[in-house]
């Protein structure tokens, strides 16, 4: 049976991820409160933001930001908008 989550992203319950995706408090937040829908679409955002900024996961600066991003996407506010980009 499908682990349940309240999910926040999403505002209803839904199928949870099946494992932490994130390390430390970050991640056990993510776990508990996002569904597998949600993160699917954080990863669709997150691979738009390294494209566009031309981001590298090495980089920690690059690392900072993706993380920042993926809270506010994630738990807060929303996604940042990104500068000349035109969805398809």
């Amino acid at each position: 049976m499908a682990r349940m989550v309240n999910c926040i992203k999403l505002g209803k319950e839904a199928e949870g991820l099946d494992m932490l995706t994130y390390p430390g408090e970050l991640g056990q937040k993510i776990f508990d409160n996002i569904s597998k829908e949600a993160w699917q679409g954080w990863v669709n955002h997150q691979t738009m933001l390294l494209n566009e900024y031309r981001l590298s996961p090495i980089n920690p600066k690059d690392r900072k930001f993706l993380e920042e991003e993926m809270e506010k996407f994630l738990l807060g506010e929303g996604p940042s908008s990104v500068d000349n980009f035109v969805p398809e």
